[in-house]
Order: structure tokens, then sequence, then C-alpha cells
């Protein structure tokens, strides 16, 4: 390479480390910003417009979810577990998909795809009405499966696209490979084919866990208002005058999945450096 060529491919790393600086900047802009609003909101519910800044700040909702602690930790406790519950099941339930839709080449598979696809085009609430039925004739309405079951129709698409990246991604090769070392197609998914699927399995986990963790509608259709949950908790008040206490049920509502993010991101870190990946 000539100095000029160097100095040039130099050129082009600093702008592209620039250009990814100002965009990752931006993206902690547009999602950070709302925070602050958040927290000047809990901490002053009074303010309003046109005061430019709280004219008063107080503890009445810090006190208020004290208070209810135990309430309001039952709630998270219950939207965690369903929705951990709908990862796992959706999980399982998109491996041989994901796989027949990576590697397989057969006719129709367009139109297969498009089929196992459709409950992320179609409304949430249309296919919730259609599973209810069923699930009344099977006594899982107003249960906790009942719930985990229908959250999983709905967002399963969501964890398919993911596993047919990853699997498209990892290739057949290392599977072929421990199949001509004697490894059987359990030894091969489970040794092999999980530990490189990690990320793209966490990716599509954590969509599913919003879409689970974040609904309201079906959990309380299918749920009958038996199964806690925290939108449940949380709906209610966003309707409600008090701007504040919304704001702090808000703040309260994200630290699970931001705790669980930077959990399963550790996790995964922890398995590479394990395996010398």
């Amino acid at each position: 390479m000539t100095p000029r060529a160097g100095v040039r491919a130099n050129a082009r790393q600093r702008d592209a480390r620039t250009g990814s600086r100002l965009f990752l900047g931006l993206l902690w802009l547009l999602f950070g910003l709302p925070l602050p609003v958040l927290a000047l909101w809990a901490a002053a519910p009074g303010w309003a417009w046109p005061d430019l800044w709280p004219a008063a700040l107080g503890g009445r909702t810090a006190a208020f979810v004290l208070a209810n602690r135990q309430s309001i930790a039952g709630a998270l406790a219950s939207s965690t577990l369903y929705s951990l519950a709908v990862v796992a099941v959706t999980l399982c339930a998109c491996l041989a998909p994901a796989r027949l839709l990576a590697f397989g080449r057969f006719r129709g598979r367009g139109a297969l795809e498009g089929l196992l696809l459709a409950p992320a085009l179609l409304p949430a609430m249309g296919c919730a009405l259609g599973l209810y039925g069923t699930l009344v004739r099977l006594g899982l309405a107003d249960t906790p499966a009942g719930v985990v079951l229908v959250l999983s129709v709905v967002s399963y698409p969501y964890m398919l696209r993911a596993l047919a990246s990853g699997f498209e991604t990892v290739g057949q090769e290392y599977g072929r490979c421990a199949a001509n070392l004697g490894a059987g197609p359990w030894t091969r998914l489970v040794v092999v084919e999980l530990p490189l699927l990690l990320p793209a399995a966490v990716a599509g986990g954590s969509v599913v866990f919003l879409v689970a963790f974040s609904d309201y509608f079906l959990v309380q259709l299918v749920g009958g208002g038996v199964v806690p949950s925290f939108t449940g908790y949380l709906f209610p008040v966003l309707q409600s005058p008090d701007r504040g206490l919304a704001a702090m049920l808000s703040l309260v509502f994200l630290l699970v999945p931001v705790a669980l993010f930077v959990l399963a991101e550790g996790l995964v870190l922890a398995v590479y450096r394990r395996r010398g990946m």
C-alpha cells in the first residue's frame, strides 16, 4: 500500500468512527432524554406549562411506591415470570421451523414463512379472541398457562425471525463437522448450535420479553383479571390525572427490562469467554 493510499484509508476509518459516535450519541439522546423528564414529573407532580422548571420538588410518589411495595413487587414478579415463560416457549417452538426456513429449499417456502409470520401482521386482539374459545374449552382461561400460551402465539414470529437469521449466519458446517465426529442430533443442537445461536436467541428473546411484559389487553382478556400483571397496575394510573405517580410507576416499569438485558449481555459474554470464543 502506498503512503497516500494509507492516509486515505486512515481518513476513512476516522470518518467511520466519527459517524458511529455521532449516531450512538443521537440514539442516547433520543432514548435517554425521556428519563430525566419522567424523573422530574415523578418528583414534581405539579409541574405544568408554562413553567420551564418545577416550582417545588417532593417525595409523594416515592412514598406511595414504598407504601405499596408488596403489591407492586408482586405484580412485577408475576409479569416477569410469565414473560420469561413466553420466551422459553417461543424458543423451544421456533428452533425447528427456524432451521427449516434458514436451510430448506422447497416449493412453497415463501408461503410457509408468510403463514408462520402472520401473527406479527394480524391484530393481536383478533388472534386472542380466536383462541379464547379454545382456551375456555381446555380450562386454560383465567390462568397463567393461558396467558403464556396466547402471548407465545402472538410474539413467536419475532423469535422465529431472529433464530432463522442466526441459523443463516452460523451455517451448517459446524453441525456437519459434529455429525462426522459421531454427535447425534440432540448433541449437535445443545453442544454445538445453541451456543452459536446465543446472540440470535438473546435478540429474539429480548423482543419477545418486551412484547409480553408490556402487554395489557391480552393479559386482561385471557387472564380475566385473575393473573396479576404490572401493566394492569400501571394502565389505570396512566389514565388518571396524576402524572407524577404515572411517571414514577413508569420508571419502576423500566427497571426489570433494563436489569434483565444487562444480565443477559453479561451471561452471553461469560459463556463466550469460558468457551474461548
